[in-house]
Protein backbone atom coordinates (compact mmCIF):
# COMPACT_ATOMS: atom_id res chain seq x y z
CA UNK A 1 0.00 0.00 0.00
CA UNK A 2 1.52 3.68 -0.51
CA UNK A 3 1.42 6.29 1.93
CA UNK A 4 -1.26 8.92 0.77
CA UNK A 5 1.84 11.96 1.81
CA UNK A 6 5.44 11.44 2.82
CA UNK A 7 7.78 14.04 3.37
CA UNK A 8 11.55 13.95 3.94
CA UNK A 9 12.68 17.39 5.46
CA UNK A 10 16.24 18.41 6.16
CA UNK A 11 16.96 19.68 9.82
CA UNK A 12 14.47 19.72 11.72
CA UNK A 13 10.84 18.25 11.30
CA UNK A 14 8.39 21.14 12.38
CA UNK A 15 4.94 19.28 12.23
CA UNK A 16 6.29 16.46 14.46
CA UNK A 17 7.77 18.96 16.96
CA UNK A 18 4.40 20.94 16.52
CA UNK A 19 2.35 17.33 17.00
CA UNK A 20 4.64 16.86 20.36
CA UNK A 21 3.92 19.71 21.63
CA UNK A 22 0.45 19.97 21.37
CA UNK A 23 -0.46 16.26 23.08
CA UNK A 24 2.38 16.78 25.55
CA UNK A 25 1.03 20.50 26.44
CA UNK A 26 -2.04 18.78 26.96
CA UNK A 27 -0.31 15.74 29.17
CA UNK A 28 2.09 17.75 31.43
CA UNK A 29 -0.05 21.07 31.44
CA UNK A 30 -3.76 19.78 32.86
CA UNK A 31 -2.02 18.28 35.66
CA UNK A 32 0.29 21.77 36.28
CA UNK A 33 -2.63 24.15 35.99
CA UNK A 34 -4.60 21.33 38.51
CA UNK A 35 -2.19 21.48 40.83
CA UNK A 36 -1.61 25.12 40.70
CA UNK A 37 -4.92 25.95 41.29
CA UNK A 38 -5.54 24.20 44.80
CA UNK A 39 -3.51 26.96 46.30
CA UNK A 40 -5.07 29.58 44.81
CA UNK A 41 -7.95 31.58 45.24
CA UNK A 42 -10.14 31.91 41.72
CA UNK A 43 -13.64 33.28 42.99
CA UNK A 44 -15.18 33.67 39.22
CA UNK A 45 -14.52 31.80 35.68
CA UNK A 46 -13.38 34.31 34.38
CA UNK A 47 -10.43 34.56 37.00
CA UNK A 48 -10.19 30.64 36.14
CA UNK A 49 -10.00 31.00 32.90
CA UNK A 50 -7.40 33.65 32.95
CA UNK A 51 -5.33 31.41 35.34
CA UNK A 52 -5.74 28.40 32.96
CA UNK A 53 -4.12 30.77 30.39
CA UNK A 54 -1.64 32.24 31.75
CA UNK A 55 -0.17 29.28 33.21
CA UNK A 56 -0.82 27.17 29.92
CA UNK A 57 1.38 29.64 27.80
CA UNK A 58 4.01 29.07 29.79
CA UNK A 59 3.90 25.27 30.04
CA UNK A 60 3.32 25.95 26.07
CA UNK A 61 6.27 27.73 25.94
CA UNK A 62 8.67 25.67 27.51
CA UNK A 63 7.02 22.57 26.21
CA UNK A 64 7.86 24.09 22.73
CA UNK A 65 11.57 25.23 23.18
CA UNK A 66 12.50 21.50 24.21
CA UNK A 67 10.55 19.53 21.91
CA UNK A 68 12.46 21.58 19.26
CA UNK A 69 15.64 21.81 20.73
CA UNK A 70 15.84 17.67 21.09
CA UNK A 71 14.53 17.35 17.51
CA UNK A 72 17.44 19.99 16.69
CA UNK A 73 19.80 17.97 18.45
CA UNK A 74 18.89 14.08 17.71
CA UNK A 75 16.98 14.58 14.67
CA UNK A 76 13.91 13.35 15.77
CA UNK A 77 10.55 12.88 13.89
CA UNK A 78 12.39 11.74 11.74
CA UNK A 79 9.65 8.76 11.27
CA UNK A 80 11.63 5.95 11.25
CA UNK A 81 12.40 3.83 8.02
CA UNK A 82 11.56 4.66 5.06
CA UNK A 83 8.45 3.77 3.62
CA UNK A 84 10.07 4.00 -0.04
CA UNK A 85 12.33 1.41 0.53
CA UNK A 86 11.53 -2.24 0.02
CA UNK A 87 12.35 -4.77 2.78
CA UNK A 88 15.89 -7.25 1.60
CA UNK A 89 15.15 -10.70 1.71
CA UNK A 90 15.16 -12.18 4.95
CA UNK A 91 13.91 -8.79 7.04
Amino acid sequence: MQPVETSDPEGVDYGWVMQTTFVLTIVVGAPVVAALSVRTTLPTWGARVEFAIRVGAVVWIVVALAVFFYARRFDAGDGGDDPDELPEDGD
